[in-house]
């Protein structure tokens, strides 16, 4: 069972008030068969640990090391992920 978005904000809150950095990512756009819908989220600690979803696949592993980034140096990112492009065979999408 996928967490809910009451349960990933209460996640990101929990890790907030206990001191860790947070970052949240959200699918914002999607396009073709995509794994989840425009709105799904996944919260990230500054270690890595993660609750919920934005692929379901190989583009999960990405998106926290990305989170990672954006929590050690603050600036956020847009990041765009598809089957036809270089970033493909970087996160494993040609599988």
């Amino acid at each position: 069972m996928l967490a809910t978005e009451e349960d990933i904000l209460a996640q990101a809150e929990s890790w907030k008030k206990s001191g860790k950095g947070v970052a949240i990512a959200t699918v914002v756009e999607t396009w073709g068969s995509a794994p989840r819908p425009v709105g799904s989220h996944l919260v990230i600690d500054e270690e890595g640990l993660f609750l919920g979803s934005v692929s379901g696949g190989c583009v999960e592993g990405d998106v926290v090391t990305e989170a990672q980034d954006v929590i050690a140096d603050g600036r956020p990112r847009t990041l765009e992920y598809g089957v036809a492009d270089e970033t493909a065979w970087r996160v494993g999408l040609s599988c």
